[in-house]
């Protein structure tokens, strides 16, 4: 404002110099106040122009973070993370002889696990306990081809956890963070289920060995009754415990 008045000041100063010089047309009339508020507002305008660049400055910024906010991650791990799993489900759909699956459960052991009775043949006896040792020796390999398969994934699991931290470090906007940190929950899932595949083959497997044991301890006994009661004794000498 101090320069604006000084501008006004030499301007009127000028025009009254030359009003002291005789005219040869005719006289100029010059207003002061409306010199004033001509340039005052030719300063208020210039304001506003400046104040609307900023302001579509500050949009543009904005759309540019916006835009790095909308922009997808370019790195994803759901593939890899989808092959683990369908490998480790292939693995326990394997499973030999006694699936994972309640209604087939339920048939062995009313079948080969069953307690020994007297109207049970010596051969019958024999086979079930044959069988139980083949679940015991098929649920073992398939705890181990479990664990194998697993184990085939640690390193397929720790590149794609590398890559995701790397790509989470250089998320340029929101989404892109968020992105990462999903498909990072993403592999400790997948991560949790290979965990739980292992559990429960191994489960499985320690199990049939226990409900072999027991068995083989109650058809012991019945094969001791029998051998103990007169008259009966064996009718094969193929009997055999299975322990």
């Amino acid at each position: 404002m101090k320069r604006l008045g000084l501008l006004v000041a030499a301007g009127t100063a000028a025009l009254m110099l030359g009003v002291t010089r005789p005219a040869r047309a005719q006289w100029i009339v010059f207003d002061p106040n409306n010199y004033v508020q001509n340039v005052l507002t030719a300063a208020r305008e210039l304001q506003q122009i400046n104040n609307q660049i900023t302001s579509l400055q500050n949009e543009a910024q904005m759309l540019v973070n916006q835009a790095k906010n909308l922009a997808s991650l370019p790195y994803s791990s759901l593939q890899q993370l989808q092959s683990s799993i369908q490998r480790t489900q292939q693995l326990l759909a394997q499973a030999q002889r006694i699936a994972y699956d309640v209604q087939q459960v339920d048939r062995a052991f009313s079948a080969s696990y069953a307690p020994a009775t007297g109207s049970q043949s010596s051969q019958m006896l024999v086979t079930n306990a044959q069988s139980r040792w083949q679940n015991t020796y098929a649920a073992t390999q398939d705890a181990l081809r479990v664990q194998a398969g697993i184990v085939g994934n640690l390193d397929t699991n720790r590149i794609q956890t590398s890559a995701l931290v790397t790509s989470s470090q250089g998320a340029s906007g929101a989404l892109q963070a968020t992105q990462a940190g999903n498909q990072i929950l993403a592999l400790s899932a997948q991560q949790l289920a290979d965990l739980t595949a292992v559990v429960t083959a191994q489960g499985r497997a320690q199990s049939l060995e226990a409900a072999q044991r027991a068995a083989a301890q109650d058809q012991g006994r019945e094969q001791l009754r029998r051998f103990l009661t007169p008259g009966q004794g064996y009718q094969s000498s193929n009997v055999q415990m299975f322990h």
